[in-house]
C-alpha cells in the first residue's frame, strides 16, 4: 500500500503494517538543506517503506532521487547536482543494539514514543549526499590570464632612505 508521507508516524505501527509512502516532496519545506542550495527550486522523489527484514530486524528504507540547485565553487553559477540514493535505516532502541545490525544498514535510534518525522529522515539524507565543494562537472575550465609586465617593472626600494641616511651617518 503506498500513501502520501505523513509528517509524524510511529514506526512501530508503520512496521507491523509494512507500511510504504511514495510521492514528491518540495525542497521548500527542507529548511535544514535549502541552506546549502543555490535556491528552493524544485522537488525529490521518494520511496519510503518499512519492514522487517529475514533477521526480524525492523528497518526503513529510504530511496529517493532528485536534481539539487547548487552553486559551482568555480564558476559561481547554478547547476544541479543529480542525486540517487538508497539508504536502510535498521530501527533500534538503545545503543547496544547497533552491533547486531546487518551489514550497510545505519542504525536509526528512536525515543521511548518511537515517533518519526519521515521528511526530516529524507533531509538528512540528502544533507549527507551534498558534495563538500560542488563544482559542476560540466562547467568548462576557467584559465587566468597573468600580466608579465607585472614582473618586469622596476620597483623602487622602500629603504632606499634609510639606506641614504646609513650611508650619510658614516
Amino acid at each position: 500500500m503506498s500513501t502520501a508521507l505523513p509528517p509524524v508516524l510511529d514506526a512501530w505501527r508503520a512496521v507491523s503494517a509494512g507500511a510504504r509512502y511514495e510521492g514528491s516532496l518540495p525542497l521548500e519545506r527542507l529548511p535544514r538543506l535549502r541552506t546549502s542550495l543555490a535556491d528552493a527550486e524544485g522537488q525529490v522523489d521518494y520511496v519510503v517503506q518499512f519492514g522487517r527484514d529475514a533477521l526480524d530486524q525492523a528497518y526503513v528504507e529510504l530511496a529517493v532521487k532528485g536534481l539539487l540547485p547548487l552553486q559551482c565553487q568555480r564558476s559561481l553559477e547554478r547547476f544541479l547536482q543529480p542525486v540517487e540514493l538508497v539508504q536502510r535505516l535498521g530501527l533500534i532502541t538503545r545503543e547496544s543494539q547497533e552491533a547486531a545490525l546487518p551489514e550497510g544498514t545505519e542504525p536509526l535510534l528512536l525515543e521511548a514514543g518511537a515517533e518519526l518525522h519521515p521528511a526530516e529522515l529524507i533531509e538528512d539524507e540528502l544533507i549527507l549526499a551534498l558534495p563538500v565543494v560542488p563544482i559542476d562537472p560540466e562547467g568548462g575550465e576557467l584559465s587566468a590570464e597573468w600580466r608579465a609586465a607585472a614582473d618586469t617593472e622596476e620597483k623602487p626600494n622602500p629603504f632606499a632612505a634609510l639606506a641614504a641616511l646609513k650611508d650619510r651617518n658614516k
